[in-house]
């Protein structure tokens, strides 16, 4: 199977979950379970058959979480050549047809959160955005339009 690259973060944050799920959420959802269960007849009892479905939902998360803390790469992008774009950087781009600068950060999929800015590497932007230098253009095919953004800057923090 292949590696998922993450942060130090990101793999925090899998792992806090799936605390929660397994020290929080599975025995409340056991001892829900068992209080629908002392109401009586199971085959009419909706607790009992949304407990049932809760636990399904939540037995499939900690199997998907621990799969993917199993194949997680921690990447230290201090170790990375930083006049690239490459996992981990701070990218300021400019849309040179709209003439507007955006600013991306390149993550793995699990860490793709556009609300903070992060990008999966496996995103089209994203795709289009490895391994260019400052003052190289990257194509970006949208449904849309075709987008050329010019790199202006690339950090890593």
């Amino acid at each position: 199977m292949n590696r998922i690259p993450m942060t130090a973060e990101g793999l925090q944050k899998l792992k806090d979950e799936l605390d929660r799920l397994i020290k929080v959420e599975r025995p409340a959802i056991i001892q829900a379970i068992a209080e629908a269960r002392a109401h009586g007849d199971l085959s009419e009892n909706a607790e009992y058959h949304a407990a049932k479905e809760k636990q399904g939902f939540i037995e499939a998360r900690i199997k998907e979480l621990q799969a993917k803390i199993g194949l997680a790469e921690v990447i230290d992008t201090k170790k990375i050549n930083q006049s690239k774009v490459a996992f981990g950087a701070k990218v300021k781009v400019v849309d040179l047809e709209a003439d507007e600068e955006y600013e991306f950060i390149l993550v793995g999929p699990e860490e793709a959160d556009i609300k903070k800015k992060k990008i999966s590497l496996n995103s089209p932007v994203g795709k289009a955005l490895l391994g260019k230098q400052v003052g190289d253009i990257a194509v970006v095919k949208a449904p849309a339009r075709t987008i050329e953004y010019e790199i202006v800057e690339i950090s890593f923090e």
